[in-house]
């Protein structure tokens, strides 16, 4: 049964409405996301009070949301405030007014809670064991360290950048060199303040808009071959490529300029020094964006509690294939008995030929195993490219964007021309990588030959060595695998190619 929660996140710079459904088989999932660009930061007053047309725009915002939210049937609301409401000394009086006029009821976000929900989770959607992450919004800048992915230390600075666009450049041009060099020494001052940011070797996670921008950026200057940008990671080198194409450009430049949302055109150089000030003052070992931060930490942490055993975060990846083969009804009985038997003729054939894989080869193979042909759901005469494009352009949580263009390769593997075919899109395969794929991928092709009946009649399977490169597989079975028997000998050619040698398929009755 699935669960709406709808959460408002108010910030400094938008007011978002984002509607998650829960489900404990397919596990949270967005349904909606919409936004508007208040810059509330902008009404606060030099005594820090929000002034009346702020709280207008918050009540409009909120009131509009407010309907959309039940008019999807969500089951709970949670607006929740950060900086610009934090900040404000009349914040009670915001809260107030705004549940007079809309019924809406604000909850206020306290700074170190804002920064755990960030970490949370990145925790529990990727595989970066250690780093630091950061979260600058239009008021605020949050950062956290972890490590083996345990929060050690965390901090909210009291500028974002709607706030450090206001104090350093005012009627400047976007890319004026003296705001820029005021900002930037002003930002290596303010992160000098935390001894724990030093050198510490670590990835450098950027959440929110502005870190999402800034990957969209670089993708689209690169022609980013596949979908999404959870875990896409960039090099110090990658960020100065960004950083100098926004100092570079006019602002009309900028409004035209692919991956860049237009409310965001005059405050991404903020967002983008900030970004490689902190990179150099951590020494990170890269730059890695997380799709998942407050909004998600904090509805992950509501069903948490409702739901104790979700989201461990020692199971990332596990929890992402599992929710993502019940989402496609990939029936679980037939994909545990092929993976059962790929496992087994994996090792077997690992000891008989030269064939050699790395552990996360290993790791892939038998998560390729699991979901293979997932895309038969859509069309089964056409599973291999719907299975491709699905898993390599879906965002899974705890997969590299290779590992996960590397998954879909196995998941989908159909024959050695659509292979190169798929490998072409991305070139990130040289002969060698794409060749292990080819064998991989045959063997969970031929296993699933296995059990192209779905009825599990094959329990186990026995590679035996004869003389002159010959071999026998013997498939112990139960009933009547008519079906299998002929499949097998078609796909045997994988295994054959792999050996290097004749092989003989021994159907025998359990």
């Amino acid at each position: 049964m699935e669960e709406r929660i709808g959460l408002i996140d108010i910030g400094s710079n938008t007011i978002r409405l984002v509607i998650f459904g829960f489900d404990k088989d397919t596990g949270l999932n967005e349904i909606l996301n919409i936004k508007t660009p208040a810059r509330l930061s902008q009404y606060l007053t030099k005594d820090n009070d929000m002034n009346d047309e702020g709280i207008q725009v918050l009540t409009d915002a909120l009131s509009s949301f407010n309907k959309v939210a039940t008019k999807f049937k969500v089951d709970e609301l949670h607006p929740i405030a950060t900086a610009a409401i934090r900040q404000s000394n009349n914040q009670q009086d915001i809260i107030k007014k705004v549940k007079k006029d809309t019924g809406v009821e604000i909850k206020i976000v306290p700074e170190e809670d804002e920064a755990f929900y960030g970490y949370y989770a990145i925790s529990h959607t990727t595989d970066i064991e250690n780093g630091v992450s950061v979260d600058i919004g239009g008021g605020s800048t949050e950062v956290t360290l972890f490590k083996d992915k345990k929060l050690k230390a965390a901090h909210s600075f009291p500028f974002g950048v709607v706030s450090l666009k206001r104090q350093f450049f005012g009627d400047k041009d976007h890319n004026d060199k003296s705001a820029i060099k005021s900002m930037e020494k002003f930002l290596s001052e303010q992160f000098g303040q935390l001894d724990w940011l030093n050198d510490q070797d670590v990835a450098l996670v950027g959440v929110g808009g502005s870190a999402r921008n800034v990957a969209r950026i670089h993708q689209s200057e690169h022609s980013y071959p596949i979908g999404g940008v959870h875990n896409y990671t960039m090099s110090d080198r990658d960020i100065e490529e960004v950083y100098d194409l926004i100092r570079k450009s006019s602002r009309d430049d900028l409004t035209n300029l692919d991956g860049l949302s237009r409310d965001r055109v005059d405050i991404i150089l903020p967002a983008v020094s900030v970004f490689k000030t902190l990179y150099k003052k951590v020494d990170a070992t890269q730059f890695t964006f997380s799709r998942k931060g407050i909004r998600e930490g904090y509805v992950m942490n509501l069903i948490l509690q409702r739901y104790p055993e979700e989201f461990s975060k020692d199971n990332v990846r596990q929890d992402a294939l599992r929710h993502l083969a019940n989402e496609y009804h990939i029936e679980e009985s037939s994909a545990n008995r092929r993976l059962k038997l790929a496992e087994s003729l994996l090792s077997q054939l690992l000891k008989r030929s030269d064939l050699k894989l790395s552990d996360k080869d290993k790791e892939l193979f038998v998560e390729g195993a699991y979901l293979y042909y997932l895309g038969s759901f859509i069309d089964s005469d056409s599973s291999s490219p719907h299975t491709y494009y699905l898993i390599a352009n879906s965002m899974i949580n705890g997969f590299s964007h290779k590992d996960r263009v590397k998954l879909a390769l196995l998941a989908s593997f159909k024959n050695k021309s659509l292979l190169k075919f798929y490998c072409k899109e991305t070139h990130w395969f040289g002969s060698k990588e794409t060749e292990t794929i080819q064998s991989l991928g045959g063997i969970i092709k031929f296993v699933n030959a296995l059990n192209i009946s779905h009825t599990s009649f094959v329990e186990e399977v026995e590679l035996k060595a004869k003389k002159d490169d010959k071999y026998e597989l013997h498939v112990f079975y139960k009933g009547e695998p008519i079906a299998e028997e002929y499949q097998a000998n078609r796909q045997k050619k994988h295994i054959e190619k792999i050996l290097k040698g004749k092989v003989t398929i021994v159907f025998t009755k359990s």
